[in-house]
Parts: structure tokens; C-alpha cells; sequence
């Protein structure tokens, strides 16, 4: 039990090292909590959807498949288009949602889901640092690997539903302009991602 205990404090220090750094998730619940204070929430439980079946693939022996190049060069590829397509429709949407309220075209959930799935960088971390956490998991059962699973995950958790709820609740004292700005630099945000994705994937294939 305290070898196990230890092991869990390293997936929680682990966990919220990759939490904190700002990514595609982190750009999308910004985005999304101006109308919504459960947008983290809602972005973490659509990134478990993603999350939880890679953690089960890996666990059973499928780690190799996320190191593949070919699978890693077309999440590239369909990952940053899809994430430039994300970003083109936030900036577009930035006057509605800051001048009229209205909300940005895409739900929260499915904003997790893409921003997970076609995260090519994501599915590396979890093919390499993250496998190693898993296998040191299997010594100690199934029930174990459920305790990482929730423990990793309440990270994500806390971190981006706390973010939203504090952007919800304090947005309407930036003033419009800072307001545009946030959306602005988000759009910007998520398409330097989206072209780092691409860029990285026709790299490796050259």
C-alpha cells in the first residue's frame, strides 16, 4: 500500500506538470467558459473519452501502435487541420460572443474530444513517459490501473474547471477590448498549434 500511495503522488506531480502547460485544451476552455462556468469540466470529461481507451490500449500491450510513424503522421496532419478549422471558427465567432453573448460554434465535450484525439503530441506523451507510469502500475492489478485512471484524470479535472469558473465569473471586468484580445490570441493560439501538428508530420515524413 505505500509503494502505491508513493506511485499515485507521482502520477498527481506527474500529471500536473502536463496540466499547467498551456495547450489546445487550455485555449479551448478559455474560449468556451465565457458563456459556460462548466466548460472545464465539460472539455475534461471529453478528453477522458479519449484518454481512459488509450490508457487501456497501452495497459494491454498497444503501446507500440501510438509510436508508429504513419499513425503519428496522420494525427498530425488531420490534427492540426482540424484544430486550424477550430481556430478559424473562434476568431470568427469573437464579436458574437463578446458583443451579442452568443457562444462559440463547437459544444465543450466535443472540444475535448478533438483537442485530445488528434493531439498527436498527447498520444506520443502517453506511448512513452505515460506508458512507463502504467507499467508500473500492473504489479499491483486492475483496480490499481482504475485508481491511476481517476487519479490522472481529477488533475485535468480540477485545473479546467477551476480555469473556467474563474473566467466565467470574472470576464465581464476586462472590458470589451480585452475581451476581443482574449479571443484573438486563442484563435492565434490554437492555429500555432494546428501548424506545428502539420509542420511536424510533413517533416517526418520528408
Amino acid at each position: 500500500m505505500p509503494e502505491l500511495l508513493a506511485l499515485y503522488g507521482s502520477v498527481i506531480f506527474i500529471s500536473i506538470s502536463g496540466v499547467l502547460m498551456p495547450g489546445p485544451m487550455f485555449a479551448a476552455t478559455l474560449a468556451k467558459s465565457y458563456k459556460n462556468p462548466f466548460a472545464g469540466t465539460w472539455i475534461s470529461l471529453g478528453h477522458a473519452v479519449v484518454e481512459v481507451p488509450v490508457i487501456l490500449l497501452i495497459y494491454f500491450g498497444f503501446a507500440r501502435f501510438f509510436e508508429n510513424q504513419a499513425v503519428q503522421v496522420a494525427l498530425s496532419l488531420a490534427g492540426g487541420a482540424m484544430i486550424i478549422f477550430l481556430a478559424v471558427s473562434m476568431y470568427r465567432a469573437r464579436l458574437e460572443v463578446v458583443a451579442q453573448k452568443r457562444d462559440v460554434p463547437y459544444s465543450a465535450f466535443v472540444a475535448g474530444i478533438v483537442m485530445s484525439a488528434l493531439n498527436p503530441f498527447f498520444l506520443l506523451w502517453w506511448a512513452t513517459a505515460g506508458s512507463m507510469l502504467i507499467m508500473k502500475v500492473i504489479p499491483f492489478g486492475v483496480g490499481a490501473l482504475a485508481g491511476f485512471i481517476v487519479v490522472h484524470w481529477m488533475c485535468d479535472l480540477v485545473w479546467l474547471s477551476g480555469v473556467s469558473g474563474l473566467v466565467y465569473k470574472t470576464h465581464n471586468w476586462w472590458g470589451g477590448r480585452v475581451q476581443l484580445w482574449v479571443f484573438v490570441l486563442n484563435s492565434l493560439f490554437l492555429a500555432g498549434f494546428g501548424g506545428w501538428f502539420i509542420y511536424s508530420g510533413i517533416t517526418s515524413i520528408l
